[in-house]
C-alpha cells in the first residue's frame, strides 16, 4: 500500500494514498476503538448537509470563492447521495465532543473537492479542511446541528411503524368486537369485556404515543449554527446564522430555526433528554402490549390461551413441540434497550460543564440506537405476530363462564355478602356461579339479567 504523509499538531501519520480521510480522522480511529461501529449513515448525510449549507452561506457573504464553494458543494452532494461513506472511520463514541467526526467530514469533503479542482489529495493549498470547509464553524455548532437533523430523519421512520401498528390493532379490535371474554385486574378474574375492547385499548395508547412523538419534534428544531465554539460567534461572520438558515432548510426540507440564545443553545442539551423520554414512554407502552400478548396467548393448554399467535420457530432444544412467544419477547427486549439508553442520555446531559457538553457523542449514539431498535422491533412485532393473531373464542367463553365475574352481577340483586358466598362455593366445588345460583332459585340469562324465584 502507498501512503501520503499528513501532519497535525501532535505529529505525522501515514495515510493510505487513496483515502479521502486525513490525519485527524485516522488519529481518532486509533484513539477510540470503542464500539467497532461506524457513524450512522443519516448522521453522515446530515454532516454533509450542514457543510453544504455553510459553504453556500460563506460564498454569499463573500468569504469563499466561486471555485472553492462549487467544489465543496459538489463533494458534499456526493456524500449526501451516498458516496464516500466508507471514508467515515471514526467510532460514534469519541472524546472531544464530536470534533473527530466533524474533522472526518471536513477532510473527506476537502480531499474530494481538491480532486474536483484537479489537485491531489492532501494538497491543502487548494482547499483547506479548517480554513475553507470549516469556515465560520466549530464542532460545537456543526455536530449538534447535524445530530438534530439526524433525529428528525429518524422520527418519520418510527412514526410510520407506529402508524402501521395502530392500523393493525384497530383491524383486530374490529374483528374481535363481539367476542366476549373475561377482563382481569391484578391477574385475577374481574368482569366481562370483549376481546375487541382489549385490542382497542392497545390501539389507543399507540395513537397517543404518536402524538407525543410528533410534539417532541419541536424540541430539536432550534440550532446554534453561527455560534461557533461557545455561542458567542467568534470567527464567524455576524450575519452567518441568518444567512445559512434558508440554505439549511432548503437542503434538508426541514423547518429549523436559530436558537434565541446561542450560548444556551451550545451548552444545554436537555432537549435530547425530552426526546429520549418520549422514546422511553413509547417503549414502555409497547412492552406492556407485548407482555399482554404473551399472557393472553399463554398455554396452549395450561395458560390463558384466549388468543393464538403465530408459531415462528421451535421453542426449545430439549422439549419437543414447544413453541415460545419469541416475537413479543424480542419487542420487550427492545424496550429494555431504550429504557437503558434513556438513563445514559440523562446522565450525559447532566454531566456537561459550563459552556459545552462534551458528551453529545454518546447521547447521539444511544438516541440513534433507540430509534433503530424501536423501529425494527415494531416492524417485527407487526409482521411476525400481531397481523396474524387469532381469537380462541371457545377458550374465551370457557374462561368467562368458569370465572367469578357473575358474583359481581349477582351482587346488585342479592347483595354483596350473598354473592360472595356463592363465589366461594364456586371456587370450592368447581361448579360455575350460574349453576350454583340456579340451584338457589336465582337465574342469570345470556344477557346477565338476574331474576329470583
Amino acid at each position: 500500500m502507498m501512503y501520503r504523509i499528513e501532519k497535525d499538531s501532535v505529529g505525522e501519520l501515514e495515510i493510505p494514498i487513496d483515502s479521502y480521510y486525513g490525519v485527524h480522522s485516522l488519529r481518532a480511529k486509533i484513539n477510540f476503538p470503542i464500539t467497532n461501529q461506524s457513524l450512522d449513515q443519516d448522521f453522515i448525510i446530515s454532516l454533509a448537509e450542514v457543510k453544504k449549507a455553510m459553504a453556500l452561506a460563506n460564498h454569499q457573504l463573500g468569504l469563499l470563492s466561486d471555485e472553492k464553494a462549487r467544489a465543496i458543494v459538489q463533494a458534499s452532494d456526493e456524500i449526501i447521495n451516498g458516496k464516500w461513506h466508507d471514508q467515515f472511520i471514526v467510532d460514534p463514541i469519541q472524546g472531544g465532543a464530536g470534533t473527530s467526526s466533524n474533522m472526518n467530514v471536513n477532510e473527506v469533503i476537502t480531499n474530494r473537492a481538491i480532486e474536483i479542482l484537479g489537485g491531489v489529495k492532501g494538497d491543502f493549498s487548494i482547499i483547506h479542511p479548517n480554513d475553507d470547509v470549516n469556515k465560520g464553524q466549530s464542532t460545537n455548532d456543526v455536530y449538534p446541528t447535524a445530530g438534530k437533523l439526524t433525529m428528525l430523519k429518524k422520527v418519520p421512520m418510527l412514526m410510520s411503524e407506529l402508524d402501521r401498528l395502530s392500523d393493525v390493532l384497530k383491524d383486530k379490535a374490529d374483528a374481535f368486537r363481539d367476542i366476549q371474554k373475561l377482563g382481569r385486574t391484578q391477574l385475577s378474574d374481574a368482569v366481562p369485556m370483549t376481546l375487541g375492547q382489549e385490542f382497542h385499548a392497545y390501539y389507543s395508547v399507540v395513537k397517543r404515543n404518536m402524538k407525543r412523538l410528533e410534539h417532541v419534534k419541536s424540541e430539536i428544531t432550534a440550532v446554534n449554527l453561527g455560534g461557533t465554539a461557545i455561542g458567542t460567534g467568534i470567527t464567524a461572520h455576524t450575519e452567518l446564522s441568518e444567512t445559512v438558515l434558508p440554505y439549511l432548510n432548503a437542503i434538508t426540507d426541514q423547518q429549523m430555526t436559530i436558537a434565541d440564545d446561542l450560548v444556551d443553545g451550545t451548552q444545554n442539551i436537555e432537549q435530547y433528554v425530552a426526546l429520549s423520554d418520549t422514546l422511553k414512554v413509547i417503549a414502555i407502552s409497547l412492552s406492556k402490549i407485548a407482555n399482554d400478548i404473551r399472557l393472553l396467548s399463554s398455554g396452549p393448554n395450561s395458560g390463558i390461551g384466549e388468543i393464538i399467535i403465530p408459531a415462528r420457530q421451535n421453542g426449545s432444544s430439549i422439549m419437543p413441540g414447544k413453541i415460545n412467544p419469541v416475537i413479543p419477547e424480542v419487542l420487550t427486549q427492545c424496550a429494555f434497550v431504550v429504557m437503558g439508553n434513556n438513563s445514559v442520555i440523562g446522565s450525559a446531559a447532566e454531566a456537561g460543564q459550563l459552556e459545552l457538553n462534551a458528551f453529545e457523542p454518546v447521547v447521539f449514539h444511544k438516541l440513534l440506537e433507540s430509534f433503530q431498535v424501536l423501529t425494527n422491533g415494531i416492524s417485527t412485532f407487526i409482521d411476525h405476530c400481531v397481523i396474524d393473531i387469532e381469537a380462541n373464542e371457545e377458550r374465551c367463553y370457557d374462561n368467562l363462564e368458569r370465572s367469578t365475574y357473575l358474583a359481581t352481577v349477582l351482587s346488585e340483586t342479592i347483595g354483596y355478602t350473598k354473592a360472595a358466598e356463592i363465589a366461594k362455593e364456586s371456587l370450592t366445588t368447581g361448579k360455575t356461579i350460574r349453576e350454583i345460583a340456579l340451584q338457589q332459585g336465582i337465574s342469570i340469562d345470556g344477557k346477565n339479567e338476574v331474576s329470583v324465584k
